[in-house]
């Protein structure tokens, strides 16, 4: 179960969804022919399970076995080994394309493996994420968002410091020494030429006593640093959110593959049995030319499924700014809805802990203050300033100056061509748009929340849905290969039912990892999503119970 935030909302207990166990389609035999079927249909009751994370190609053919994957392996066998209904296949004593093509597949992956491990391995030290927490912690340490956003609050807390300092007294000291050189007449006949040596020290302090700007600079620091650590708390949760769309989308990817090599393996088995129909004499060339257009289909669907994979590789590695290693996957899953269980909660805590709307917030509040610090440029500033000050070095006589002075001075700004006025209906105009953008994005808050809400609720709905789809599409295509077995069902019956079979494998990945994400989404459309949240959705996966 997902960890309950601070905030007292959490995503809890909904349905316990069993999972349930069907019976494999094997193979048929049609013409009496003992044949072999090597096929691998997926079983939601089993396919949960991660795959074993020491071989050394994941998504190779060999890593589909039961006693990894959670997925029948690929079964050879005869036509008389049990009740169960087989897959029409080639006869013994044809050409095995299948395996052929099979073998293939898993040669380039293989192949594609061994590159990226040899690419890998000139990097030493190289940590890879094999689980949604490391993954996160990897998009923590290494993510440019976080660091600007740390930087911003460094950076206002240097503005607050700067504002502060028109507060304090400011001292300073002059120093000057040198020799000079006059030639003077009319103090008589004669006149005079002479060199002399002056030096001159002095110090100053100089005190604001009253700055009306000043004063609200500083409390407009405040709400800039503010701002600044709502946009760090945003950063944290939008990176975190990320991750697990992303980490849940690469598991989404290598289970469309897996659906998309078994799919081409079952369509080359008909074809081939369809070829072989047609070479005895009991089949039909269209029937050949349905199966190659379907086959070609099957093989498209695989190079896209294996592209979409490392898209989905690239989109976390971006994140982590690691290399994706074996991930582990979800093995039980008990879909689960919000709790509590009602919207009304969910938004009175997106409105009050929303990171967004609280920078937003923040911002606004720095706009209205500018507009204070432009109309107190009209006010009067009184200063307090003191010197003093040690003059030697004079032409006649040679003389000493030592001078202690303290004046108070009052400035007061009559007219300045109109630039008060200007800054302070520009600064107007800009709180007016910064109060209308968080009125938006209020509205955008509690609009992102009900659909989070929504989508976590029926999610659940779907998940069981999903479930039992491929239960029935399992069925479904079961009887149908009985039909063709008898010839009640045409060869497009049966490529029908094994695409509904496929279509309703991925959707059924799609909901099992959407109930996850969806778990996430409400969190942070809230602005409650912590890694206490993380961690819940890592304790699903393999090998973290």
């Amino acid at each position: 179960m997902a960890a309950k935030s601070g905030s007292g909302l959490s995503v809890g207990a909904g349905m316990n969804l069993s999972r349930a166990k069907s019976r494999p389609i094997h193979s048929v035999c049609t013409n009496r022919q003992k044949t072999t079927a090597p096929y691998h249909p997926l079983r939601p009751g089993q396919g949960w399970r991660a795959r074993d994370r020491s071989s050394t190609n994941p998504y190779s053919v060999s890593t589909l076995g039961a006693s990894e994957s959670g997925y029948p392996p690929a079964r050879l066998g005869t036509a008389g080994e049990d009740d169960e209904p087989r897959v029409p296949v080639i006869a013994p004593n044809t050409i095995p394309m299948q395996e052929i093509l099979m073998e293939v597949l898993n040669f380039r992956a293989l192949r594609r493996k061994l590159f990226i491990l040899m690419l890998l391995g000139l990097t030493t030290g190289t940590a890879w994420a094999d689980d949604l927490r490391s993954a996160y912690q990897q998009a923590v340490d290494t993510s440019p968002v976080i660091a600007e956003a740390r930087a911003q609050i460094d950076a206002n807390l240097a503005g607050k410091s700067l504002a502060r300092a028109s507060l304090l007294p400011h001292v300073g000291a002059t120093a000057s020494g040198g020799m000079n050189s006059a030639y003077v007449t009319g103090f008589g006949p004669t006149p005079i030429s002479t060199g002399y040596h002056s030096d001159t020290f002095s110090v100053s302090l100089t005190e604001s006593l009253f700055n009306g700007q000043t004063l609200t600079a500083l409390k407009q620091a405040d709400s800039r640093i503010q701002a600044s650590e709502a946009g760090l708390a945003y950063a944290q949760q939008s990176i975190a959110l990320q991750v697990t769309q992303a980490y849940f989308g690469v598991l989404q990817a290598q289970a469309n593959e897996r659906v998309a090599l078994q799919q081409t393996s079952l369509v080359q088995s008909i074809a081939d049995q369809t070829n072989t129909s047609l070479h005895v004499g009991t089949g039909d060339i269209i029937s050949v030319q349905e199966a190659q257009s379907q086959l070609d289909a099957a093989k498209a669907d695989l190079i896209a499924a294996q592209n979409a994979l490392v898209v989905a590789h690239s989109q976390l590695e971006q994140l982590t700014h690691h290399p994706v290693g074996a991930l582990r996957d979800v093995t039980t899953l008990q879909a689960m809805g919000p709790q509590p269980d009602t919207l009304g909660p969910w938004l009175e805590t997106a409105l009050k802990n929303q990171p967004l709307l609280r920078q937003a917030k923040a911002t606004l509040k720095a706009s209205e203050e500018q507009v204070q610090f432009e109309r107190r440029a009209r006010w009067p500033t009184l200063t307090l300033g003191g010197i003093g000050e040690h003059a030697a070095g004079t032409l006649l006589p040679p003389l000493a100056f030592n001078e202690v002075g303290a004046a108070l001075s009052v400035s007061i700004p009559i007219y300045e061509g109109g630039s008060t006025r200007a800054a302070i209906r520009q600064a107007e105009a800009l709180s007016r748009a910064s109060r209308g953008s968080a009125a938006n994005l209020q509205d955008e808050v509690t609009l992102a929340t009900q659909i989070a809400f929504v989508n976590l609720q029926n999610s659940v709905a779907q998940f069981q849905a999903r479930q039992q789809s491929v239960n029935s599409a399992r069925v479904a295509l079961e009887g149908t290969r009985m039909g063709y077995e008898i010839g009640s069902r045409s060869i497009i019956d049966l490529f029908t039912a094994t695409t509904n079979y496929a279509v309703a494998q991925r959707n059924f990945y799609l909901a099992l990892y959407a109930q996850l994400v969806a778990r996430a989404q409400l969190k942070a459309a809230a602005g409650v999503l912590t890694p206490r949240d993380i961690e819940a959705i890592n304790a699903l996966l393999d090998g973290n119970h």
